[in-house]
C-alpha cells in the first residue's frame, strides 16, 4: 500500500478532490505479525496522553469497543485501515463535523463512521447533511446492538 503525503493532498486541490481522482485502493496482504511483536501505531502529531496510546485517546468506551472491532476487520483484510477522528468537514460557515472513524475498505470506499449510544437530533442532523454535501463518501451511523453486534444506518 502506499502512502500520500499532505503535499500530494493538497496539490490536487484537498481531499476531497484527491479522492475523486485516485485510483481504487488495492486490499493490503495478509502479513501474520509475529507474537509479542505490536501493530503499528498511527500518530495524530502529538504525543499520547499518560496511560493513553494514540488509538484510543479520546474515545470513550463504545467508540474504544468499535475501534477493537475495526482493528479485527483490518486483520481479516475486510478493510485496509482506520482513523480516529481523523478529518473534519466544514457543513456551513462556522459549523463543523467530525466523524468518529475514517475507515477505508479494501474496495477503496471511504466510509465515515459515526459511533452512538444515544442520538441526540444534532448530531444526526450534522451526519444527514454531510451525507448530502458530499455523496462520494458513504456516512455510516454505529450503535451497540444485541449479543455483541454492531447496528448500522447508512445515509
Amino acid at each position: 500500500m502506499s502512502t500520500v503525503s499532505a503535499a500530494e493532498i493538497k496539490a490536487a486541490g484537498g481531499l476531497e478532490k484527491w479522492m475523486r481522482n485516485r485510483a481504487p485502493v488495492q486490499a493490503a496482504p495478509s502479513v501474520q505479525r509475529p507474537a509479542g511483536v505490536p501493530a503499528p501505531v498511527k500518530a495524530k502529531g502529538r504525543f499520547p496522553a499518560p496511560g493513553r496510546t494514540y488509538r484510543n485517546e479520546g474515545m470513550n468506551q463504545t467508540e474504544a469497543r468499535y475501534a477493537e472491532h475495526l482493528a479485527a476487520l483490518e486483520r481479516a483484510g475486510k478493510i485496509v485501515g482506520w482513523d480516529y477522528e481523523g478529518l473534519k468537514l466544514r457543513l456551513a460557515d462556522k459549523t463543523f463535523y467530525t466523524p468518529d472513524f475514517l475507515v477505508i475498505r479494501a474496495s477503496g470506499v471511504v466510509e465515515f463512521h459515526e459511533v452512538k449510544g444515544h442520538w441526540e437530533d444534532d448530531a444526526r442532523v450534522k451526519i444527514k447533511v454531510a451525507a448530502k454535501q458530499k455523496p462520494w463518501f458513504t456516512f455510516v451511523a454505529v450503535k451497540p446492538g444485541k449479543r455483541g453486534e454492531w447496528e448500522v444506518e447508512r445515509f
